[in-house]
Parts: structure tokens; sequence; C-alpha cells
């Protein structure tokens, strides 16, 4: 019954989405000759575009069928069946126009397929989530449930109920769970009843029904996985493993696929593709933008330093940035020149004798850091991300905190998530690194935009700041 109604939704979606592709490709050809724009040629035959619709009904719904857009998808995010919609429709028309240039006593407007893709994407994923969105109020509500156990009683088993338990939408109905030693049955494990020892498991899946099973022993009991799969042997369930790898993910974990071999990442960079090409055009035009106006300040700055006290007007110092590599960071000079002459590096302290009288105002206003968009602009650094810190200071750090050198996955900043929320200069560095990381973890565009409006909005005087 269970697969029938599995079925039949497919079918629907099938159906809906071809229907929804031909009124787009309609739509797109009377939005392009018939809204006001203007047509040199005149408007064409109709009927010629209709024809171009038998192609395009079976492109797109092998590509659809292609990039699995008509699985069951319970557990999956809706970003990313748009994501995939996408991806379809954009080669699928990259094909269509493929196919047009076989049709050479005809030219067919290249604005109609602009306005195809767009709309189809656009439709598409409405009609997606509105269909997805029915199937969950559904499901909340007792129907088109699916019936599951989970092998296993430990942390992971506990993460997958507690997951279910805050999903209701999703139509996965818990049963119970499946212990590895026979004194766990007839207890309980997060709230659910312990049915079985998973040796009965496949007595289980037939008497109870069961659709899916999901795997979620402990790292020790990884062994016992095999055992698993073998006795369930072919029943027609869905099998879900959830590793217990959980503790080893640091940063950004999770899982990609390569020639069709699933690979877990444990730690990764946020920074590849187009999301290093975003953040890097967004730094060269804020960076750009920002030097245009501090320019006069910056160069009265200078000017003050030159005559209130002897040495160049901009220090250098090294700092380690993305992939542990160093670079020179680029301040006004607010301290004297034999600074660390006696003491060596060490850290600046509140009324650090070593201050120049300018100086002291240089750093409690930050404006000592304005010299550092030169940085960004070179690629040293970026406007948003972790503070760097000395390569002296990092080895020590390294030793007595947990993950420390895992905030050099993302460039260097000017300012940070660390620095908006308080955490700068001679502050708890423990909490330090879990902003830093927190920043990296959840890194966008938009984030940053905000870090960046915090910082001007909350000022660049900071009690930490000497």
């Amino acid at each position: 019954m269970l697969k029938k109604h599995s079925q039949l939704f497919e079918s629907l979606l099938f159906i809906s989405d071809l229907l929804i592709i031909a009124f787009s490709w309609v739509a797109s050809f009377y939005i392009r000759f018939y809204s006001g724009l203007p047509v040199e040629k005149g408007v064409p035959d109709f009927y010629l575009y209709c024809l171009l619709l038998i192609p395009i009904i079976v492109i797109w719904g092998f590509a659809f069928k292609g990039f699995g857009l008509y699985r069951p998808k319970r557990i999956g995010s809706h970003l990313s069946e748009v994501f995939d919609i996408t991806k379809a429709c954009v080669i699928s028309a990259l094909i269509l126009i493929s196919i047009t240039f076989f049709f050479r006593h005809y030219e067919f407007s290249r604005l109609v397929f602009v306005f195809f893709v767009v709309i189809n994407i656009i439709s598409l994923s409405f009609a997606r989530w509105t269909f997805r969105e029915v199937l969950r109020y559904l499901r909340r509500k007792g129907h088109n449930l699916r019936f599951a156990v989970i092998v296993g009683t430990g942390e992971p088993a506990l993460a997958v109920v507690k997951s279910l338990e805050r999903h209701p939408e999703v139509g996965i109905k818990l049963l119970g769970v499946v212990g590895t030693k026979d004194e766990t049955v007839g207890s309980s494990a997060g709230g659910v009843p312990v049915l079985d020892t998973y040796k009965n498991l496949k007595w289980l899946i037939v008497s109870r029904r069961i659709d899916q099973v999901f795997i979620a022993l402990t790292w020790e009991e990884h062994a016992k996985v095999v055992e698993v799969l073998s006795l369930i042997g072919d029943e027609a369930v869905d099998i879900k493993v959830i590793p217990d790898l959980f503790e080893f993910m640091t940063l950004r974990g999770g899982v990609e696929e390569f020639d069709g071999m699933p690979i877990l990442n444990l730690q990764n960079s946020p920074l590849y593709g187009w999301n290093m090409i975003f953040k890097r055009s967004a730094d060269v035009l804020f960076a750009s933008f920002a030097l245009a106006v501090v320019a006069p300040v910056m160069l009265a700055i200078a000017l003050l330093i030159k005559l209130t006290s002897r040495g160049p007007v901009l220090f250098r110092q090294e700092r380690m940035g993305i992939g542990g590599d160093t670079f020179q960071i680029l301040k006004f000079r607010s301290m004297r020149t034999d600074a660390e002459a006696s003491t060596g590096a060490v850290w600046a302290s509140k009324d650090d004798p070593r201050r120049t009288r300018l100086g002291t105002l240089l750093r409690s206003t930050s404006i000592d850091e304005l010299p550092q968009l030169f940085n960004v602009l070179k690629g040293d650094m970026s406007l948003v991300g972790p503070r760097p810190e000395r390569p002296v200071f990092i080895q020590e750090f390294r030793k007595n905190i947990p993950h420390y050198m895992l905030r050099h996955k993302m460039k260097a900043g000017i300012t940070g998530w660390a620095q908006v929320n308080g955490w700068r200069g001679n502050t708890d560095l423990g909490k330090r690194i879990e902003h830093d990381l927190y920043y990296i973890e959840n890194w966008s565009l938009v984030f940053d935009i905000k870090i960046l409006w915090l910082t001007i909005w909350k000022g660049l005087i900071n009690r930490n700041a000497y």
C-alpha cells in the first residue's frame, strides 16, 4: 500500500511538473512578444513554438528523473531541492538550445529561452515547496507515515530519536530501538522502548511492517554493521546509516560524493568555488570604497605621527593568516620604535607605557587598524574574519586551546564575530576561538555584512582596545 501511495505521489508530481513546464514555455512566448518589449521582425508563428514543447517535455522529463527529483525526500531540505531543480533546468535548456541549431531555416528568440528558464525555476520551486508543505502538514496530522526502528541504544541512536521527535513533519513514526545486548530488551532509550536485539531484526521488520531502519551504532559497535545488514537481507526497507563520527567533526563537516563513492568530511573550509570568488569580490569592492572615504583621515594621521614622534608612519608585524601562512600586517605606528627591545614579544596592556601620546588615541579608537585595508586589497586579509595573531604567541595558544588552528581555515579579518561581541584584546582566548569557529561554521556574505554593520553601529571604541 505504501509503495502504491509513493508511486501515486510520484506520478502526480511528474504530471504537475510537465504542466508547469508547458505553461512556462507558453508564458515566456507571450511575455516576449505581447508585453510591450520591442519586436524587430514581427511576432513569429506560435505554432512553431508549440512544436518545441515535444522535445522540451522529453528533455525536462529525463533530466528531472536523472537528478532524482522524484525520489522520496522526507529528510531533504527545500534548498537542496531548489538547487537540483535549477541544475536540471539549466542543463535541459542548454540541450534544447543546441537542438534548435538544427532548425537552420528558423531562428528562435533568445529572450524566450531566458524567460523560460527563469519562470521554470521559480514556478517549479514554488510548486515543489507547496507540495512538500502540504505533505508535511498531513504527516503532522498522522497521515502518510513511514514506520521505523533504530539499531543501537547509544548516543548516535539517542540523537536520531531526538531529531525524529523534533520533526514530525517528515512522517517517520519511530516504533522503538533495537539493542545490541540481551539485557537492554524491555528497557527504554531516549523515551522509546527497546523492542528486541538486532539478532531478531528481520522478524521485527516483517511482523511490525517496518519501512525504514536507522543503523546508529557507537564507534565501538561499528563492527556489527555488516552483521546487521546481512540479517536484514533482501527485505524491502530503506536503510540509513548514521556514523558515530560527529565527535570528530570540528568544522563544517559533511558528506560529499566522488565517482559514486561517499566521502565524509570531518573538517572543511567554507572558502571554495563561488564562495571564494564572492567573498574576495566583496572585499575588493568594500575596501576600495572605504579607502576612498578615509583617505583624507589617513593622510592627516600620517602627518601627525611624523610630527609627534620619531620613526616610520606604518608599523609592520608578522601575523599568521589562512592555512598557517604568514604575512606582514600594516598598522599606524602607535608605540615607540624600540617598544620590544628589552621585553621581546609581549601583549599590549592597559596604560602601556610604550605607547606614544597619539598612539594612545589611535589604539583606543582602533584607527591604527585602517592601513589593513591595503592588506585586504593585496589579498592577505579579508574585511571580516578571525583576527590574526603573531606566530610567536600561536605556538603557545595551540598547546592550551583545543582546535585553535582551525581558525586559520578562514582568511584573517580586520573585524570579526568575536570582536563585535566584545572578545578582543586581552580577553578570554577560549571565548574568542569559540566565536571565530562559529563564524567559520556559519559563514555567508549576509553574515559578513551583519558583522560590518555591527562594527560601525557599536563604534570603533572598545574598552579592551589598548
